[in-house]
C-alpha cells in the first residue's frame, strides 16, 4: 500500500513540473509574457528600416534564411506583400485585427505583410514582428525589392510584451 502511495505521490509529482515546464516554454510566445525577440534591418533603394521579430516558428524560419531579398507588391493602400511559393511553419495563428507597423504572416496565401496603414479589418494571421523606426517610409513607396537582413541583437523585452 505505501508503494502504491508513492507511485501516486511521484506521478502527481512529475506532471506537475511537466505543467511548470510547459506553462514557462508558452509563456515566452505569449502576449503579457516575457518574449525573446531579435532585431532586423529592411532596406530597398537607400531607405533603411528598423524592426523586431517575435520568435515563433515563422520567425526561426525567416532567420535562417537571412540575408534575404524579395520583391514587394505594396497592395490596397495599407501594406506590402510577399507571396512565398510554399506555406510557411506557423505555432500561432489567431484571427484579429492588426497595428499600423506590424509585420504579420497570411497563412491562407503564403504571405510576408508589411501593415503601414489602418482600415479596422480583421483576418487570419501569424505575428512575426514589429517596425521600429522608418514605417513612414513604406507609405509611398510603390512596388519593392527589400532586403532583410539580421541585425545581429536579441533581446527579451516583457514590457513592450505586456501592452501587446
Amino acid at each position: 500500500m505505501l508503494e502504491g502511495a508513492k507511485l501516486e505521490l511521484a506521478m502527481m509529482a512529475i506532471a506537475l513540473f511537466v505543467s511548470v515546464l510547459s506553462s514557462a516554454a508558452s509563456a515566452e510566445e505569449m502576449p503579457g509574457g516575457k518574449e525573446a525577440m531579435f532585431k532586423i534591418k529592411m532596406t530597398y533603394a537607400d531607405v533603411v528600416v528598423t524592426a523586431t521579430l517575435y520568435d515563433n516558428a515563422t520567425t526561426r524560419w525567416l532567420r535562417n534564411k537571412l540575408p534575404l531579398t524579395i520583391p514587394m507588391m505594396n497592395r490596397y493602400g495599407r501594406e506590402l506583400v510577399y507571396r512565398f511559393p510554399e506555406a510557411l511553419p506557423t505555432d500561432n495563428v489567431s484571427v484579429r485585427s492588426y497595428e499600423v507597423g506590424e509585420i504579420v504572416y497570411y497563412p491562407p496565401l503564403h504571405s510576408f505583410v508589411i501593415l503601414y496603414a489602418q482600415n479596422g479589418e480583421k483576418f487570419s494571421m501569424q505575428r512575426l514582428g514589429h517596425i521600429e523606426a522608418g514605417l513612414e517610409n513604406f507609405e509611398n513607396a510603390d512596388d519593392i525589392s527589400l532586403t532583410i537582413e539580421n541585425a545581429g541583437k536579441r533581446i527579451i523585452d516583457s514590457d513592450f510584451c505586456s501592452t501587446l
